[in-house]
């Protein structure tokens, strides 16, 4: 234990001392002389290693040091970047997209400095705009990567940088690890920041009207909307779907649409949240306050860079309830089939394309419309590459994950919540016009179906021990997998490290084809699935729970619902979770 502390504090002293004198400006060295001075544990996870960009990018916490995200990492990220375009193309061309998060504005021009000091056009985005918005330039203008300056719905002190390729999903093999070995052998020293403004143009308005105007061909009832009632509460949670949501809705035809006031307004900080995650009700408890108080319909709201989308429906009851991702993919796609069928726009090579830890009801609904699925692992650019590899051969309809995310169309390439918001709050539409409930047709799909249930806990586990932590976790189940879940035998193991999908009566296994990636997903007896996966963008290792029951009346949806509940309960209780 000496000897390896020893060599942590010579590491982070190595990495540190190297900050105090060029190529880092005066303001950097003066603040890591005084961590050094200081000699805290921040100098500690500040310097112990590299900020890892991963398969698709980076994300950290703000601040100075190797680990952090400032302008140095970030630039030898984009560094890399532009000498791996510079290889590949003639001539080429990035689009910049950035949240509402502190610093998100100054690193979005100092990666377009980059870019630009290197030969490369730059499309920066004059203000904050969704992620999917620059998934769909891209695309849109021909460029041949893009980068969106962006932490999603981490904390107030992360901040972002993803990466994507010339088909507007992010980036996949192999160009994600000639990039990641690019950055590797990228010296701080080789960064240039000399900007060419003669290679960088701003987007604005006619940007959006190219963006708005495609969402809306989306659309599978345009005559319906006009004619029905719906009172929709949205809220952007400071992010940047209060930018584009309400226009891309008043596109779609919505009329009464209300906002969160004080959450429209840009806040890198976050203020009248703890977290800005559209997965946690307390996110949309104030748009759910404003919807009691004008007895809305449908409350929305999306994360701060408008990829993903919670919402809560009036029940049938009067009360506003929450739906899971789960269930709003469900019915989503659900929608979809039923309208694409009666439109007849079912022509026998579409598919559907989910993620392996989202409800298995949607495999079980898309096979009945004669439509194909197709599981990815967990990652929307996982469902990108799907919608890439079958192009001009399979058609695309929709997809989801269970964390919120949905996308409608290729259009984009990643999960959109803005154009998820239009859709969702055309189902509800639609279902008026057959004098529907959501909550009825939650019912007919679980009773032609099967009620699945599903759940989700995130153990949070911070900084390199925490880390440690969450990999001992991770393999004391696969070292030791359980024989038996809530006394029900566990009879399959997929593990996709190995890729081995293995029966644990007889023995006998076979290959996962999906990339390798460090989870696993035990099915039992009685039905029930549980996954184990850390998470590969915030400190925290997550079990995902998947019940189901048949459901053979309407009238015994709430016994059935609550002796699902009951038995996640208790998986969880057993598992000591």
């Amino acid at each position: 234990m000496k000897d390896s502390q020893t060599e942590l504090t010579a590491t982070v002293h190595s990495n540190a001392n190297k900050w105090v004198q060029a190529p880092f400006d005066s303001v950097t060295q003066k603040e890591v002389q005084e961590m050094i001075t200081a000699n805290s544990e921040e100098l500690i996870e500040s310097f112990y290693t590299d900020l890892a960009f991963g398969t698709g990018g980076m994300r950290g916490i703000m601040g100075v040091g190797t680990n952090r995200v400032n302008k140095y990492t970030f630039g030898r990220a984009t560094q890399a970047l532009a000498d791996l375009i510079n290889q590949k193309y003639e001539n080429g061309s990035v689009a910049i997209a950035f949240d509402c998060r502190n610093n998100s504005l100054e690193l979005s021009n100092i990666v377009a400095d980059i870019l630009s000091a290197n030969g490369i056009k730059a499309y920066i985005f004059n203000e904050l705009r969704p992620t999917p918005q620059l998934s769909f330039t891209v695309r849109h203008l021909g460029c041949s990567a893009g980068i969106v300056i962006t932490a999603s719905h981490n904390p107030p002190e992360y901040n972002g940088y993803k990466v994507y390729g010339d088909d507007g999903c992010q980036i996949v093999a192999p160009f994600d690890k000639q990039l990641i070995d690019q950055v590797l052998k990228t010296e701080y020293e080789a960064i240039n920041f000399e900007r060419n403004d003669d290679l960088v143009e701003y987007l604005g308005e006619e940007a959006d009207d190219i963006y708005l105007n495609a969402i809306k061909t989306l659309s599978l009832s345009p005559t319906i909307i006009p004619a029905q009632d719906l009172s929709i509460v949205y809220t952007g949670l400071h992010g940047t779907g209060a930018i584009m949501v309400r226009k891309a809705l008043e596109k779609f035809g919505f009329n009464e649409i209300h906002t969160v006031h004080e959450q429209d307004i840009v806040d890198g900080n976050f203020s009248t949240v703890s977290s800005p995650n559209p997965e946690e009700p307390a996110a949309l408890k104030m748009a759910m306050e404003l919807a009691d108080k004008l007895n809305s319909d449908l409350v929305m709201g999306t994360d701060p860079d408008a990829d993903r989308v919670g919402i809560a429906i009036r029940g049938k009851d009067g009360n506003l309830k929450l739906l899971n991702g789960n269930q709003t993919g469900a019915l989503l796609i659900y929608y979809i089939l039923k309208r694409s069928q009666r439109l007849e726009l079912l022509k026998g090579n579409e598919f559907i394309a989910k993620t392996v830890v989202t409800t298995e009801l949607i495999d079980a609904m898309s096979n009945d419309f004669g439509v194909k699925v197709y599981n990815t692992l967990t990652g929307f650019k996982h469902i990108g590459a799907v919608i890439r590899e079958k192009e001009g051969k399979e058609k695309y309809l929709a997809g989801g994950e269970e964390s919120y995310g949905y996308l409608v169309g290729d259009l984009v390439r990643d999960k959109d919540g803005v154009s998820a918001c239009c859709m969702i709050a055309e189902m509800m539409v639609w279902a008026q016009s057959k004098d529907l409930h959501v909550e009825d047709l939650l019912a007919e799909m679980y009773m032609k179906y099967g009620f699945y249930l599903e759940d989700l806990v995130s153990v949070t586990k911070k900084g390199r021990h925490g880390a440690q932590e969450i990999a001992q976790m991770v393999e004391g189940f696969r070292s030791k997998p359980p024989k038996s879940i809530n006394g029900s035998k566990v009879v399959r193991m997929i593990d996709y490290k190995s890729l081995e999908d293995k029966n644990m009566i007889n023995g006998s296994s076979s290959i996962v084809a999906l990339p390798s990636s460090n989870f696993m997903q035990f099915y039992t007896e009685d039905g029930s699935k549980i996954t184990v996966r850390p998470s590969g963008t915030e400190p925290k290792i997550k079990f995902y729970f998947s019940v189901n029951s048949a459901l053979d009346s309407v009238e015994n949806y709430q016994q059935t619902k609550d002796s699902l509940k009951d038995k996640i309960a208790a998986i969880k209780k057993d598992l000591g979770i």
